[in-house]
């Protein structure tokens, strides 16, 4: 079982002073600089399907423990590696 976290203020009262206090100087401080993002690494397509055939995959999908998207783009990257290696 998991512990509550224990805060290291007896009330809020203590802890809005607290940081009205220090939120400044804290933010200062603990502000990360030079971050860079990847590029998007993948691009997006839109797929219609027939709501039928939306509610077999997200079916799948979920006795898989996946979203219906996951699921979809798995399939797909195993065909095309099917495709490729000629399994």
């Amino acid at each position: 079982m998991k512990k509550p976290n224990k805060s290291i203020f007896t009330n809020r009262e203590k802890e809005a002073k607290f940081w009205e206090k220090n939120y400044k100087e804290t933010w200062e401080k603990g502000k990360s600089t030079g971050i860079e993002f990847a590029k998007n690494l993948s691009a997006t397509i839109n797929i219609r399907l027939e709501p039928e055939v939306l509610d077999k995959i997200k079916g799948e999908a979920h006795k898989k423990g996946l979203g219906p998207t996951q699921l979809i783009r798995m399939w797909i990257m195993e065909k095309v590696h099917q495709s490729h290696t000629g399994i």
